[in-house]
């Protein structure tokens, strides 16, 4: 609710308007004398009318005010002086029209002296024209008449969902945007889009942000403070919250630090990344002698889940967004439920789901190279936790909050040597052996399935992960030889001839190798692919480099 120095304002702004000719849109602005009284049947066509204006304006609110004049003066009203006359107009407006809707508030001001009332008007919910006795109304002009076929086909077109982040501010301007954050946003509209760089160093502030866009017409939406407001005006936002706390804790759930990140969440974003302890994970993977060290956690699985939890959230709750650092894993959370339903209904998808929660604030974080598209993010962190046998992201999925853990070491080594073991795993079965490892319930087919891949044992519901992966071939002697020895055997041939010719082509290191990889076991393409990934890990490991000879490479020690 407004207070009522406020609504003196936007009134006394709108006369000054009105008598100074200067441009103003009637259409969501209406004055009446009502000195004595004033008729409902009015009332509900007004409201239709200005409802359904505000809409097309795509403004907040529309007004009706009584007991001011054309001319602006203010004359009094006794219209509605009764004890309770507030709540039955409210009662008898939303009677009236479809979907129940009513006056969002009526103001009782003095202006000059006189008893002047201010109706707020909500603008029509998207697609749907508000009626009044099943009659849409409009505005032309000064009148109010049947809505124009023209004008019921754009709200009819319209997406019939509300998204809070297009609303528009309306006591909101530019000043209220932080200049830093404006910075970091045109620096990431350039990196988005290069050929434009030029352009874009010459934009005013107002034309990049009508670009992006996080403007309509000019005017600051809801999207715009929440990625780029003011830490000082924030509360234009209230009763939503757009904050992120990090919060740091240890094994046995104990605060250790915390941070609120109250200020633009484009500049938030990079402050809650920078205080996650991502500490080096070292671990030698199966079969070979090179140890890895690896970042717990990849730049991406940090960022992505912390502007997917921005662009999705339901600031409508008053809710902050949270990331919780353990000593083994991040935990984010968001207020609002989960669009697509389930996690496996985005994996699974062959054709991307296009809902969001606020598809204005989405359409500008695309802009600004925060988020991928069309949750293409999810796939994404799976693929990058399988790549480096590390648990999948869990979901925790209610009507209200979701929440997503992001795991930064191994839990159970039996994991990540099946993982390395087995490159031709499907995701969907990499997906139930991490339920295995995480003891949490997998169906009696899922069961059957793993455990005829030789992956699984034990009794439901206590299966546990097997290593004994060659019995799959019920040829262990040879599973050993091709796999337990490989990568150490292999690595050391390369090694070896380097050490004797200099360098070595692509050629001679397929010759040196091609018949030492089992025929049993290993197909051409096999083959192909074994070397590939031999080297691509000597590499990685500043072992070998490559160096271009023509139309091909030769390889030699670091």
């Amino acid at each position: 609710m407004r207070s009522e120095e406020e609504v003196k304002k936007i009134l006394k702004e709108f006369l000054a308007r009105k008598k100074g000719s200067v441009g103003l849109e009637n259409e969501i602005f209406e004055l009446k004398e009502g000195k004595t009284e004033f008729s409902y049947e009015k009332l509900y066509k007004y409201f239709s009318a200005l409802s359904n204006e505000a809409n097309l304006s795509e403004c907040e609110c529309a007004w009706l005010v009584l007991g001011v004049s054309d001319t602006g003066d203010a004359v009094g009203t006794q219209f509605l002086s009764g004890v309770g006359a507030f709540s039955e107009c409210k009662l008898k407006v939303g009677n009236k029209t479809n979907n129940r809707i009513s006056v969002r508030e009526i103001y009782e001001i003095s202006l000059d002296e006189k008893r002047v009332l201010m109706f707020e008007i909500p603008p029509a919910p998207h697609g749907i024209p508000t009626t009044a006795d099943g009659i849409a109304y409009g505005r032309d002009g000064e009148s109010v008449v049947a809505l124009s076929d023209e004008k019921r086909e754009r709200i009819a077109a319209q997406p019939r969902y509300f998204d809070w982040s297009r609303e528009i501010v309306s006591d909101a301007t530019i000043d209220d945007l932080d200049t830093v954050a404006l910075e970091k946003a045109r620096e990431n509209f350039i990196k988005k889009n290069p050929r434009l760089a030029n352009d874009v160093t010459g934009w005013s502030d107002e034309r990049f942000l009508q670009q992006i866009p996080l403007l309509i017409n000019g005017k600051i939406t809801r999207a715009a403070l929440v990625l780029l407001g003011k830490r000082e005006t924030r509360y234009l936002l209230n009763p939503s919250a757009s904050e992120i706390q990090w919060i740091l804790k240890d094994k046995d759930g104990v605060m250790l630090d915390y941070y609120v990140g109250d200020g633009p969440l484009i500049l938030e974003v990079d402050e809650v990344y920078h205080r996650v302890r991502n500490l080096k994970y070292r671990y030698i993977p199966e079969g070979t002698l090179f140890p890895e060290e690896v970042d717990m956690y990849e730049d991406y699985l940090i960022r992505e889940p912390l502007n997917n939890a921005i662009a999705h959230q339901d600031y409508t709750l008053g809710l902050r967004i949270y990331l919780t650092e353990m000593p083994d894993s991040l935990v984010f959370f968001n207020a609002g439920s989960f669009l697509p339903g389930s996690v496996d209904a985005v994996l699974n998808a062959t054709t991307p789901d296009e809902r969001y929660r606020n598809p204005f604030l989405v359409k500008a974080m695309r802009e600004l190279d925060l988020i991928d598209t069309a949750w293409s993010g999810i796939p994404k962190m799976f693929r990058m936790q399988k790549e480096k046998f590390f648990p999948m992201p869990e979901y925790s999925i209610s009507e209200d909050c979701v929440s997503v853990t992001i795991y930064g070491k191994v839990l159970d080594k039996k994991y990540a040597e099946i993982l390395a073991r087995n490159g031709d795993l499907t995701l969907s079965e990499i997906l139930l052996l991490d339920r295995v490892q995480k003891h949490q319930e997998i169906s009696h087919e899922a069961a059957k399935h793993l455990r005829k891949l030789g992956l699984i044992e034990g009794r439901r519901p206590n299966y546990y992960l097997s290593v004994r992966v060659a019995q799959r071939t019920g040829q262990r002697a040879q599973y050993t030889v091709s796999h337990g020895l490989d990568k150490k055997y292999y690595c050391e041939l390369i090694l070896a001839g380097i050490d004797e010719h200099g360098v070595l082509s692509r050629q001679d290191i397929n010759e040196l190798l091609w018949k030492k990889l089992p025929d049993s076991y290993y197909t051409d393409s096999k083959k192909k692919r074994k070397i590939d990934n031999l080297l691509a890990e000597m590499r990685r490991r500043g072992t070998i480099i490559s160096e271009r000879a023509g139309n091909s490479f030769l390889w030699k020690r670091k």
